[in-house]
């Protein structure tokens, strides 16, 4: 069993594309939780659990917790995680992209047999300059992408982890498991063994994903974006998603259409799904919701200038790989100094 681990809120026009490219690599089950959701998700992932697609399981928000941290929390002593031979936590806009072979998950096991687990880091596509929500295909909207090369912005190179189901990391994470043992093999995108990481990025100038990459849709058109802001983050209730989440992410350098390999695979498997004549209406519907509430969005100030700014913004530029490096050691800096004067002040 190939597994990844999810949480939703009003993604329902986005679920039937995902799920049907990663059974088309080949992941197996799906174990998802839902929240406070409003544009029907919770209806289409309870029909794919009838259906036997997925496994949905509700996980409204209480109190200040993070959904998602309950969601992980949950999950491990979930049957279906336990008895998982590969674990894969990820959200409804990233897609694990393989390299090499066919771009299957049997490739990559088969690139790297010994390894315990991959850490994969992100590809951030751009926003393509396209301003309009419109229900087609994210893989074959956003085809630009940051370059692979990079090191700065930050946020634009995280990792996620595919890894095997072992005790050690029963405990899972958003973007690795909270706990493994010292003796197991893990290798970065290009193969390279990465036994110990700090943080959720790999710091390294030469180019990336030779492997594999996650193709990070983070952004989607302005439109949509908007939606995002209006939900917040899943992990960090009282962080706004805001200009600046679009700046550090908009990068639009490369042009990369590696994953429509697998298009017609996933259009074929989206097909099969909207022959269900119930997932065929919530998803029209959740089209509908989306487009409503982007249109009720655009009537408050705030996301009104929100919109027009990032139309003006247009695509993030991609600083000289030097300025890059600048920008990262100043940062480690500046939360030296942080830390030094947090110090400081327990200590009086």
């Amino acid at each position: 069993m190939r597994t990844i681990v999810t949480t939703m809120r009003n993604e329902a026009p986005f679920i039937l594309e995902w799920i049907a490219y990663h059974r088309a690599i080949g992941f197996t089950d799906f174990v998802i939780f839902s929240n406070d959701c409003d544009d029907g998700t919770d209806l289409m992932l309870d029909r794919l659990q009838q259906m036997g697609i997925v496994t949905h399981i509700p996980n409204p928000r209480r109190g200040k917790k993070p959904v998602q941290w309950t969601a992980l929390k949950r999950a491990a002593n979930h049957p279906v995680v336990k008895k998982s031979d590969w674990i894969f936590v990820a959200d409804v806009d990233e897609f694990l992209n393989i390299h090499v072979g066919a771009g299957r998950l049997d490739d990559l096991f088969a690139a790297c047999p010994a390894v315990d687990g991959f850490r994969l880091s992100w590809r951030m596509f751009g926003a393509n300059r396209r301003s309009r929500f419109e229900d087609q295909p994210v893989m074959r909207q956003f085809t630009a992408a940051a370059p692979d090369r990079l090191i700065w912005p930050w946020r634009a190179v995280q990792f996620k982890s595919l890894y095997r189901n072992t005790a050690p990391m029963r405990k899972l994470g958003v973007h690795e498991p909270q706990s493994h043992s010292t003796a197991q093999i893990w290798v970065d995108d290009n193969g390279k063994v990465t036994n110990s990481v700090q943080g959720t990025v790999m710091i390294h100038t030469g180019s990336r994903y030779g492997l594999a990459q996650i193709n990070h849709y983070a952004l989607g058109a302005a439109e949509s974006f908007l939606v995002k802001c209006d939900r917040g983050k899943p992990n960090h209730s009282d962080q706004s998603i805001d200009l600046a989440y679009w700046l550090d992410r908009n990068l639009n350098e490369a042009e990369d259409t590696s994953i429509l390999r697998h298009a017609d695979a996933t259009a074929a498997g989206m097909a099969e799904l909207l022959a269900d004549p119930v997932i065929a209406e919530l998803h029209a519907g959740s089209v509908r919701w989306r487009k409503a509430r982007i249109a009720a969005l655009l009537l408050q100030s705030d996301y009104f200038y929100l919109f027009a700014r990032i139309m003006q913004a247009g695509p993030t530029m991609t600083l000289p790989l030097e300025d890059q490096q600048i920008l990262l050691q100043r940062l480690y800096m500046m939360r030296r100094a942080q830390m030094q004067a947090k110090a400081g002040d327990q200590t009086t």
